[in-house]
């Protein structure tokens, strides 16, 4: 079953690749280093996966800090944000620096794939760390990982995180290449809402068990392996399956 790049009328090819990081290219160690920051704040049993996909992950590192204290209704929070923040950031430090990360091998193949078919390829996320942990990966001939984007747009500071599409259009913009013509990879659904909002064709990458969550945000085409996706079909704007899958 394929489906075309964006809605709203005739298929639309597609020029260029968006591809947020945790979650879909790195499995970073962000989610470890917010709960693991959170002694004497909160309960750390209560950060679960699902509650970082659904109230974190994607946002800037301040919203995110907010949006988790919050969320776990710590008394005062707002006075407690930016302790929480340098906390966080103060492990994922470490982390990164100890090499707690990995690339998932599925989206390293579809990201060459894409360079290969001629697509421009870009980094969004809204995290300041992606630089220090794509430098260390590898893609499978030994050329450096980021060596295939044409542009990282990473810890770029905008108004609003998403779902807001600014850090996205800020890529497409990046790339010189329209909003409709650029396809947004992402894990997260306030990322596909992001996505949707600007204007761009999105793939979910459901590594969690979100399928229905990824579709409800508005995904074109919903995952749970990259391998699966058609990417010799993504440039003339259709997103679909591999035959055989």
């Amino acid at each position: 079953m394929s489906e075309p790049a964006a809605s709203g009328g005739g298929r639309t090819t597609l020029a260029a690749a968006i591809f947020d990081v945790d979650g879909v290219l790195v499995a970073s160690p962000h989610e470890r280093a917010w709960r693991e920051a959170l002694e004497g704040f909160a309960d750390s049993a209560r950060f679960t996966t699902e509650f970082y996909q659904s109230r974190v992950a994607g946002k800037p590192r301040m919203d995110g800090a907010r949006a988790a204290l919050e969320g776990l209704g710590v008394p005062d929070a707002a006075a407690k944000v930016d302790e929480y923040a340098r906390r966080k950031q103060a492990l994922i430090d470490r982390l990164i620096a100890e090499g707690s990360f990995q690339a998932f091998p599925d989206a390293v193949r579809f990201a060459d794939a894409l360079d290969a078919a001629g697509l421009q390829l870009a980094l969004a996320s809204s995290s300041k760390n992606v630089a220090a942990m794509l430098r260390h990966l590898s893609l499978s001939d030994g050329r450096p990982l980021l060596s295939i984007f044409d542009a990282d747009l990473s810890g770029t500071d905008v108004p609003r995180g998403k779902p807001d599409p600014a850090l996205f259009l800020l890529a497409a913009k990046a790339l010189n290449v329209a909003p409709a013509q650029s396809l947004v990879v992402e894990d997260a659904p306030s990322g596909i809402a992001a996505a949707c909002t600007g204007g761009m064709a999105s793939v979910g990458i459901a590594r969690l068990g979100d399928e229905a969550l990824l579709r409800a945000a508005g995904a074109g085409l919903v995952v749970t392996n990259l391998d699966d996706v058609d990417a010799a079909s993504i440039s003339q704007g259709v997103l679909q399956v591999r035959r055989g899958q």
